[in-house]
């Protein structure tokens, strides 16, 4: 074995997120505009990745942590997802008229009675017109670069040996070529599929194309198989498939985002690793795909969820876990990775694991509610589901009034919570319902009677007479946007005049336009600068609800012209440049397209 040593070339600086995310459950990749495969985490999200260019980029995109395909005096470029699939194209032409065609994507498919969704990603190149002249980069990263690759070499493959795993390339690129970066023309259809250092079972460019076409009509049945909303139909299928890829489905675990440390505005240190399931996140991921009659990615994560409940010690919970269960998820930082165009630290774990954050517990019964009332599932919630579930409750109403992190897991400053307290009644209120189908009426009524005890709570401790609104905290004045989430479980009749007050006074002290900021006060980093996109859809849903539905679709129409050239969102939105920060895909904002395109489109039967 001998050690890769590429050259350090670079291509372009990056652009703002755009970037297309491919993969089946297992793994994901991250593929920017030009083609270039920039960020892929193996064998699991969380892993170190083995593509990691996009935490190198201080002077543009790095070759080295990258699978590129580059085109000879690339003069344009075109980017698409296939329609209905998590498969991507790239078309490169060149200033002579010869162009490309990349299709990427990571296979997923039935096969002998259950999902096939391999670790590996899938390359297909063919010429479009001319003999264009192209290059091939593989060049995977060890220890976040530290240890290079050592290199073996067969027929038709290379064995990339790093100190995490080995990986496999079966190919059919001249491998001298791939090797030294070489320049040459391309003149028919070549495949690369990058794995385990396994054997493949058929031909290269045969099995290529086997699990293009089976992938491709695995996406295609399953999203045939959404209750669409009449209106924006394509913005909620590629928001439905980004958050369904989100789930890591060999645990039911469902992650915040693909990356670590995309920072939240620039140069602000914001930086975090959200290769994780957040029991918040997860339950609005749930419930969002739900509205669309996709309940399987419930189900698996119903069964990740109730082995976090069962395991917890003295009935505490996290805000977050690993995907396989992992409750230590030590921060460090990755001091030889620069950062996203720079602008570092580079985290990996998350020290919120160590926080107190109460809304967690009404996170955990919304996210199971759904298992005691659908008949279509083939597990229904039981008893034995709604003891565990009354753990959590009880948890929730002991801690309903105490102070926390919150829901922006402030790391310095602990408050009573508004949206805290607001999801520990949303924990005692759903019980009651669960006990009543259950036919558990003592049950029903004393969980009744604790939600009205902390309904009365936040309705008289969270107003402020000041500013004529509910504040962030029990005793404050300051605005939070995730007391917007009042309307969202619930928690008042939409024309309850304190909500519409509180909605008005939000959109006077923390829009821009159409975007909102999370919250007015400093935190550990200062005043807020962007936009949290999650918060401008809690907007829209909110404007709807209070009956300023022509304003919400003004809204939420300008918020989808602010997505990526494929219609992905970030975390975090500049609201003066429109460039898109923060973790990607962040899968709070997709919700925010699912959620608002159900709230607001015409009525199906308006047309047929």
């Amino acid at each position: 074995m001998t050690p890769m040593t590429p050259p350090a070339t670079h291509s372009r600086p990056p652009a703002g997120m755009d970037l297309a995310l491919i993969g089946n459950c297992t793994v994901s990749a991250l593929i920017e505009s030009r083609g270039s495969i920039v960020w892929c985490c193996m064998p699991r999200f969380d892993s170190t990745p083995v593509f990691d260019a996009l935490m190198h980029s201080a002077g543009g995109l790095p070759l080295d942590g990258a699978m590129t395909v580059e085109i000879e005096g690339l003069s344009r470029s075109e980017q698409s997802y296939d329609p209905g699939t998590a498969i991507v194209r790239t078309r490169l032409w060149d200033d002579r008229g010869q162009g490309i065609e990349l299709v990427d994507f990571a296979p997923r498919f039935f096969n002998r009675d259950r999902t096939f969704r391999p670790a590996q990603l899938v390359r297909r190149v063919r010429p479009l017109a001319g003999h264009p002249r192209v290059r091939f980069t593989v060049r995977p990263h060890g220890d976040w670069g530290a240890t290079p690759p050592a290199l073996t070499r067969g027929s038709h493959h290379l064995r990339f040996v790093m100190p995490e795993l080995t990986l496999r390339l079966n190919t059919t690129v001249p491998l001298t070529y791939l090797v030294d970066g070489t320049w040459f023309s391309l003149t028919g259809p070549v495949s690369l599929l990058l794995g385990p250092d396994e054997t493949l079972a058929g031909g290269i460019e045969d099995t290529a194309r086997e699990f293009e076409e089976q992938t491709t009509l695995y996406w295609r049945h399953w999203t045939r198989r959404l209750a669409l909303p009449l209106e924006w139909q394509d913005a909620v299928i590629r928001a439905a498939i980004t958050l369904k890829l989100c789930q890591f489905e060999e645990t039911g675990a469902i992650v915040a985002a693909m990356t670590t440390s995309l920072p939240e505005a620039p140069n602000s240190g914001r930086n975090w690793d959200y290769r994780y399931c957040w029991l918040r996140d997860a339950f609005f991921v749930v419930r969002a795909l739900n509205s669309l009659s996709e309940v399987g990615t419930m189900e698996g994560y119903l069964d990740w969820l109730y082995n976090v409940v069962r395991s917890a010690e003295d009935n505490h919970v996290q805000p977050l876990y690993g995907i396989g269960l992992e409750k230590s998820l030590p921060e460090s930082i990755i001091e030889r990775a620069a950062g996203y165009r720079g602008m570092g630290p580079v985290r990996v774990g998350n020290q919120a694991q160590e926080h107190f954050q109460h809304d967690v517990y009404g996170n955990v019964v919304l996210g199971a509610a759904q298992a005691f009332h659908d008949h279509r599932l083939f597990r229904r919630g039981n008893a034995a589901d709604f003891a565990a579930l009354e753990l959590m409750g009880e948890r929730a109403w002991a801690l309903h009034d105490q102070p926390d992190a919150g829901i922006w897991e402030l790391r310095t400053r602990a408050r009573v919570h508004t949206s805290s307290s607001l999801m520990c009644w949303a924990a005692c209120d759903r019980l009651a319902h669960i006990a009543a189908v259950l036919q558990m009426q003592d049950r029903a009524a004393l969980w009744q009677q604790r939600a009205a005890t902390i309904h009365a709570a936040i309705t008289t401790q969270a107003w402020s007479e000041e500013r004529q609104a509910f504040a962030e905290s029990f005793g404050g004045r300051d605005l939070d946007a995730s007391v917007l989430l009042m309307g969202e479980v619930g928690f008042l009749p939409r024309d309850d005049p304190r909500f519409i007050s509180t909605v008005n006074a939000m959109e006077a002290s923390l829009c821009d336009g159409p975007f909102m900021r999370r919250y007015e006060a400093e935190d550990d980093f200062g005043r807020p600068e962007v936009a949290f996109n999650v918060c401008s859809f809690w907007r829209v849903d909110a404007l709807a609800r209070i009956g300023r539905k022509d304003e919400a679709r003004e809204a939420f129409e300008a918020l989808l012209a602010c997505r990526n050239h494929v219609g992905l969102l970030g975390e975090d939105l500049h609201p003066h440049t429109g460039e898109l920060w923060g973790n990607f895909p962040q899968t709070y904002s997709m919700v925010g397209i699912i959620n608002g395109a159900v709230r607001l489109s015409a009525r199906w039967d308006s047309v047929v």
